[in-house]
């Protein structure tokens, strides 16, 4: 063990000063808080991105390909696929699924209230894995029963005072407009207001007879990938592949407000971690000038009995090393416990109808808290080399005489 390592383990651990134990332990908190919101405020951050992601990309998919014209409303243009279109498309293996659908707007009357929606018609080929995760009550859509089913959200069902099985109207605006009577198979809860607020779920083969559509016309395909960071890749090669008449938008595209919002979550991120990386480093800052200052007899007969600048130095960045480490020990047990501690049981709540969740989401990268390990530890070092030179200022002959 070198000098300074060990002189640095003397005064670190069987150190009597009050003074310096209280600084030092304050320092130590100081770290720990640090370290532990950085590793809960990234984990958050990406537990939210991921879970309203997830919400939207359940119901919408991750691409969708429509026809390519002038028509930005809710009621697609139609088209027939080329027969080898789907097959081509599937030969990609970032592909996991292609579902047809189609969109009508229309109006809901029921119990004296009116309510203006957006029809989704989908095939008996439809992935219903996402929506049966957030059926609230009923079931999803039975395609062999002939009766005309139709799924709609929480918050249409409490705004209309409807339950599963109950009867509406639905009214379609076209020439001559037209009116349909349904049934409610399901309710479910996406939690987003824009898809909550607008759409309901029916069949595909309606939108087809309201719109006088032959059986293989659809109004565009969902396409969901198996990597989402991916989708404007798989997006760009799916337009090669597409017929002039079709083109490809990615849920980004679709829903340019929500994916803003969630940019804006990452400048939050970046602001929260420079601000705890500050108040650990002026701790350790604070902490190291006073252990200097309380050492500084300690100091002066060292240097008087040969004892070299960075040698002392040292001391006292081990010193600072130690403590750090203690800190940060510390900091990944409140972090990563409290995250595990949210994850398991949801203790945490939130107000669905400003965050888009009932529960503060976590989501652990390994590599963040690693990161963040490593980068608070260098940092703090790195800084604490400039008032660990205030050794070299310290006068032999005036120290002992001070001591």
């Amino acid at each position: 063990m070198s000098f300074a390592r060990f002189i640095s383990s003397r005064i670190t651990l069987k150190s009597k000063r009050t003074f310096s134990k209280l600084i030092v332990r304050i320092a130590i908190i100081g770290i720990m808080l640090g370290l532990g919101v950085m590793i809960l405020s990234i984990a958050v951050i990406r537990g939210f991105k991921q879970e309203i992601r997830e919400k939207v990309r359940g119901f919408a998919g991750d691409i969708q390909i429509i026809k390519s014209d002038l028509n930005n409303s809710y009621e697609n243009s139609s088209f027939i696929p080329p027969p080898d279109m789907l097959s081509r498309l599937k030969g990609n293996t970032h592909i996991r699924g292609i579902n047809a659908f189609a969109t009508k707007p229309g109006i809901i009357k029921a119990n004296d209230e009116i309510e203006g929606v957006v029809m989704k018609g989908v095939d008996s080929t439809y992935d219903w894995a996402y929506i049966r995760k957030v059926l609230v009550a009923g079931k999803v859509i039975d395609f062999k029963d002939a009766t005309e089913q139709i799924m709609i959200s929480q918050k249409m069902a409490d705004r209309l005072k409807l339950k599963v099985g109950d009867a509406l109207l639905m009214y379609f605006v076209q020439d001559p407009p037209r009116k349909r009577k349904f049934k409610i198979s399901g309710i479910f809860s996406i939690g987003v207001d824009e898809v909550d607020k607008t759409f309901v779920i029916g069949k595909l083969d309606l939108v087809r007879r309201l719109n006088d559509w032959t059986k293989g016309e659809v109004g565009g395909y969902e396409v969901r990938t198996d990597d989402f960071d991916k989708i404007t890749v798989t997006a760009d090669w799916i337009d090669v592949k597409l017929p002039i008449i079709l083109k490809s938008h990615t849920l980004i595209e679709n829903y340019p407000t929500i994916f803003e919002w969630l940019g804006l979550l990452d400048v939050n991120t970046v602001v929260m971690l420079v601000l705890m990386t500050a108040v650990a480093v002026i701790n350790m800052i604070s902490a190291l000038l006073i252990m200097i200052l309380e050492r500084t007899g300690m100091i002066g007969m060292f240097k008087a009995m040969g004892a070299r600048n960075w040698t002392i130095q040292k001391i006292f960045l081990y010193n600072a090393a130690y403590l750090i480490g203690f800190g940060l020990l510390l900091g990944n047990t409140l972090g990563v416990g409290l995250g595990l501690f949210q994850q398991a049981t949801h203790f945490f709540k939130l107000d669905p109808g400003s965050y888009y969740m009932s529960f503060v989401p976590i989501k652990f990268v390994w590599t963040d808290v690693i990161l963040l390990n490593i980068g608070t530890l260098f940092v703090c070092l790195l800084v604490l080399i400039i008032p660990s030179m205030l050794v070299t200022k310290i006068s032999p002959v005036k120290a002992i005489r001070f001591k």
